[in-house]
C-alpha cells in the first residue's frame, strides 16, 4: 500500500482511479484497508477543494431510481432492509462503504457521487 496525500488535481484523479480499481476489495484485506484510507483522503480533498459538488449520494441514488424505474424495494439488495433504505433516502443515515460498493457495482452509480455525502 503506497498512499500519498492528495494535493493536486492530478493526485485526486489518480486516487479516484485507484478507488475505482479497489471497489471489489473485501473489507479486512490489505486492499480493503487501502480503499478505506483512500476514500477518506478523497473525501477530505473534496471537502477542501470541491465544496460545490454537483451531485451528492442521495441525489445520485434518486436519479438512478427514476432513470431505471426502481422502487425502494429494488434498493434493498444494495442498502439492506426496508428500514435501512428508508433511513438512507430520508437522509437520516449515511452510506457505509459496503453500501457504496454495492451501489457502484450493481447500479453503476459513479464513485464520485457516492463518496459525496
Amino acid at each position: 500500500m503506497n498512499i500519498r496525500p492528495i494535493r493536486t488535481k492530478k493526485d485526486y484523479a489518480r486516487a479516484l482511479a485507484r478507488v475505482a480499481a479497489l471497489m471489489d476489495a473485501r473489507a479486512g484485506t490489505p486492499e480493503g484497508d487501502e480503499l478505506d484510507v483512500l476514500a477518506t483522503l478523497v473525501e477530505a480533498y473534496e471537502d477542501r477543494h470541491l465544496p460545490m459538488a454537483a451531485v451528492g449520494a442521495l441525489d445520485a441514488i434518486l436519479f438512478r431510481m427514476e432513470q431505471q424505474g426502481l422502487t425502494r424495494k429494488d434498493l434493498e439488495p444494495y442498502l439492506g432492509s426496508r428500514h435501512r433504505v428508508s433511513e438512507i433516502l430520508s437522509g437520516r443515515r449515511q452510506l457505509s462503504l459496503a453500501m457504496i460498493r454495492r451501489l457502484h457495482a450493481g447500479l453503476k452509480i459513479p464513485l464520485e457521487n457516492l463518496i459525496h455525502g
